[in-house]
C-alpha cells in the first residue's frame, strides 16, 4: 500500500459524505467509486496511447472499451478497491446506526 491509496480513501470518503444531504449512503459511496473508476480508466487509455506513439492532438489510438480491461495493474486495481472497500464500511455503518436510532424511538 503506498500513499496514493490512502489518497484515494481519503478522497472517496470525503465525496461520499459530502453527498450524505442529497443521497443515501450507498449511492454516495457508489458516486465517489464510479468517479475513481473513470479516472483509472482514463489513465489506463492514456498509457495505452502513448505506448502506440500518440502525442497531443491526434485522436487516441484507443478502442473504446480498451481501458477497462487492459493496462491494469495492482496498484491501479487498489485505487479503486480499497476506496470502495472503505465507502462499503462507512455506508454499513450509518445504515446501523440510523437503523439504532430509529428502534431506540
Amino acid at each position: 500500500m503506498n500513499i496514493t491509496h490512502l489518497e484515494h480513501v481519503i478522497i472517496a470518503l470525503m465525496i461520499q459524505c459530502s453527498l450524505l444531504w442529497l443521497v443515501s449512503a450507498r449511492v454516495g459511496g457508489t458516486i465517489a467509486i464510479a468517479l475513481l473508476l473513470g479516472r483509472e480508466i482514463a489513465q489506463h487509455e492514456y498509457r495505452l496511447g502513448i505506448q502506440r506513439g500518440w502525442e497531443w492532438g491526434e485522436t487516441l489510438p484507443v478502442g473504446m472499451f480498451e481501458g477497462v480491461w487492459r493496462g491494469w495493474t495492482l496498484d491501479s486495481a487498489l485505487d479503486v478497491l480499497l476506496p470502495a472497500a472503505a465507502c462499503a464500511v462507512l455506508a454499513t455503518a450509518i445504515s446501523v446506526w440510523r437503523r439504532k436510532r430509529r428502534a431506540s424511538k
